[in-house]
């Protein structure tokens, strides 16, 4: 799919001016597009079904009426039967792992790739448009460009290229969430943005007002993602294998990352169980990739490589095995496509076969000579079986070339009988007789088993029923998960204007902006500043000029004059009084009406004992580190001296007497309903 050039506000480097890349075309009418689109469309479907069967059961429990039941609960299964099919056209759609490989892949068994979650679109312009007029006392329609950069943003996290770039357009989303968070969902009550997302194995629509499951969902596509990358690279060559390990062991890094983070997330796909079981298939074709990297040079035929190799089978099969046993418990296998657990079931027995096969041709076809080191065979050999074979010593069955012979046997066997149950469990499932690559290397593996013991057979011989020992799996690269390193990525905030978070966010409330006038032929303005940004008025003396005006203590200054100094330091904000030349000077300054909210005692998703649905931004300062600048009159103008803090208060007293709140601003702020009340997630 390729890449479209969308026009944007943000010039970032390396791209063209006003330009940066946003995501694929999304009419670009490539395999994974449609397919995309054909789960898009089932997924509407779905949701239309499901309300319908909501309605007809409400009746159902409101009615008296018999003839009236009747007629519901014909509609009932009526409804039924159409969710039940729409379900498997979308597990037919998870089946099609075709769509997802490479196209030069002829060769190799196919992989399965996660396919990404589909999202309604979202409008945050009236919403944020209000929130910042209301909250911010700001001009929203300043920011309409940011917003529609935000939804531009989200709209092309929807059809992600299938490279590195399309990760780091994920990724960059996901770093914007919480800088959105801070700024506009407040802990104690709900925007009213519902966020809608679907299941990814069943369709069924999840939908909350806070940004746990849009952080969730953006975490589950980016390992979706990187399983894209990894079935699409060319594993017919290193490179193209080096990068399949890498984006499959970066998928499980991943949808880890997204288990110990979001542990309450109300979508099934992306529960802990299910969740674990997409970790552990992605470590197993991760795995898989890295014994194909093994034998892809060629397997040198020799009795050490044989055995290493056969251990190495043995570790895909015993992989792919605790993933089928993880696809078969309750209630995955009610969520998973058939094809999945019987794919998994395929490779099992296909490599543990292969294991076995592998061993025969180790013991039948290299008999111990003279030239040989009897000391390091003896020593593979031993490393392979658990147990050896009727109690038999290794160097014993090496010396004996019956004995090699008669064990190496029993392996190909049962060689021949793994090979024969995946050809069987192969043609139980459709969707795998749809691969027919799939078929072609089942049934080449089998027929190079049956040729090994047609070579070895000897028709006077007595059939010998001996059974081969199970081989100990080992590898000598595990497959590991990986934290990519675009988990993270450095983003400028979209609504940077707004002010520094630590003090201008959603959680904190403060006054409506006041116009302060300073005389300039004051020798002493009457307070201090301090802060690096916003710089916050401090020690203030009661009897100045400036608190008669209505300054207060701990206010910040927002403006001076017509020039914006939320993000001036107190240098900067003490060179712009200095070069105002006019006698009056107009200072905006807020005033913080609770610093410190109540938090909510409920959410829907933790993570270390913190609620991960609110943004906890520390507004805590160490106040013996900061120094303070008093602003006074002298010959020119300001002096910048050094005070400290408990000097400057024990010649300034603050006003005590009034503590009643008969002052405006000491009124108790009205409380806000607990969000707890609003955090429970709203299912269809």
């Amino acid at each position: 799919m390729t890449d479209a050039l969308l026009p944007n506000g943000i010039k970032e480097g390396g791209g063209d001016s006003g330009y940066f890349r946003k995501g694929c075309n999304p009419f670009a009418q490539t395999g994974r597009s449609k397919l995309q689109n054909q789960r898009a469309t089932l997924n509407q479907q779905i949701i239309k079904q499901m309300r319908m069967r909501a309605g007809a059961e409400n009746l159902l429990k409101a009615t008296s009426n018999n003839k009236v039941k009747e007629m519901v609960l014909l509609e009932l299964s009526y409804v039924n039967s159409n969710l039940q099919l729409l379900m498997g056209e979308l597990e037919e759609l998870n089946s099609s792992v075709e769509v997802y490989q490479n196209a030069q892949e002829t060769a190799n068994i196919p992989l399965i790739a996660l396919g990404l979650k589909e999202t309604k679109d979202i409008d945050f312009s009236t919403l944020f448009k209000d929130f910042i007029s209301e909250h911010y006392s700001e001009d929203s329609n300043s920011f309409e460009d940011a917003i529609a950069d935000l939804m531009d943003l989200r709209q092309a996290c929807r059809t992600p290229s299938r490279d590195e770039a399309g990760v780091e357009l994920l990724a960059k989303y996901s770093s914007h969430l919480p800088l959105i968070e801070s700024r506009f969902f407040p802990p104690t009550r709900q925007t009213g943005l519902f966020f809608t997302w679907y299941d990814s194995f069943t369709g069924v629509p999840v939908c909350q007002q806070n940004l746990s499951l849009e952080k969730a969902s953006i975490l589950f596509n980016m390992a979706a993602l990187y399983s894209q990358i990894g079935t699409r690279s060319n594993r017919q060559t290193i490179e193209g294998l080096e990068q399949a390990i890498s984006a499959f062991q970066k998928s499980a890094g991943m949808l880890n990352h997204l288990k110990e983070t979001f542990t309450h997330t109300p979508s099934y796909d992306m529960s802990p169980a299910m969740l674990s079981m997409l970790i552990r298939m992605m470590l197993a074709q991760a795995q898989e990739c890295l014994f194909e990297k093994t034998a892809l040079p060629g397997i040198r035929n020799q009795f050490h490589s044989l055995m290493k190799m056969a251990q190495e089978a043995a570790k895909v099969s015993e992989i792919y095995d605790q993933v089928h046993q993880s696809m078969i418990q309750t209630p995955i296998k009610d969520n998973v496509p058939f094809f999945w657990s019987t794919m998994s079931q395929v490779k099992t027995n296909h490599y543990r076969s292969m294991a076995h096969y592998f061993v025969a041709s180790a013991l039948m076809d290299h008999q111990l000579g003279l030239s040989d080191d009897e000391d390091q065979q003896e020593k593979t050999l031993s490393q392979v079986y658990d147990r050896l074979p009727e109690g038999r010593s290794p160097l014993e069955i090496l010396k004996k070339k019956d004995e090699r012979e008669r064990i190496g046997k029993a392996h190909i066997r049962r060689a021949i009988l793994g090979h024969e149950e995946a050809l069987r469990i192969y043609s139980l499932c459709h969707h795998l007789k749809k691969l027919e690559i799939l078929e072609d290397i089942l049934t080449a593996s089998h027929q190079r088993s049956l040729n090994k013991c047609s070579e070895n057979e000897d028709k006077g011989e007595l059939a010998d029923y001996m059974e081969a020992p199970d081989i100990i799996s080992k590898t000598e690269h595990k497959a590991e998960m990986e934290v990519p390193a675009t988990t993270k990525v450095k983003v400028t905030d979209f609504f940077q204007r707004l002010g520094p978070l630590s003090v201008f966010s959603a959680k904190q409330r403060w006054t409506a902006p006041r116009t302060i006038k300073l005389l300039s032929e004051d020798q002493d303005l009457g307070f201090n500043l301090k802060g690096e940004s916003p710089v916050q008025v401090v020690s203030l003396d009661p009897l100045c000029p400036a608190a008669s005006d209505g300054l207060k203590e701990g206010d910040y200054i927002v403006a001076v004059g017509n020039i914006d100094c939320k993000w001036m330091s107190v240098g900067d904000v003490m060179r712009l009084l200095k070069d105002v030349k006019e006698k009056v000077i107009d200072i905006q300054v807020v005033s913080i009406m609770d610093s410190n909210p109540q938090m909510p005692t409920k959410s829907a998703t933790f993570c270390g004992n913190l609620p991960k649905t609110y943004s906890m931004i520390c507004l805590a300062y160490n106040d013996d580190d900061k120094k303070c600048r008093k602003v006074t009159k002298k010959s020119s103008f300001l002096s910048f001296g050094l005070k400290n803090r408990l000097k400057s208060t024990s010649t300034l007293s603050l006003p005590t007497a009034d503590n009643s709140g008969t002052l405006p601003w000491n009124k108790p702020c009205p409380s806000f309903p607990s969000s707890s009340s609003y955090n429970d997630s709203a299912l269809y």
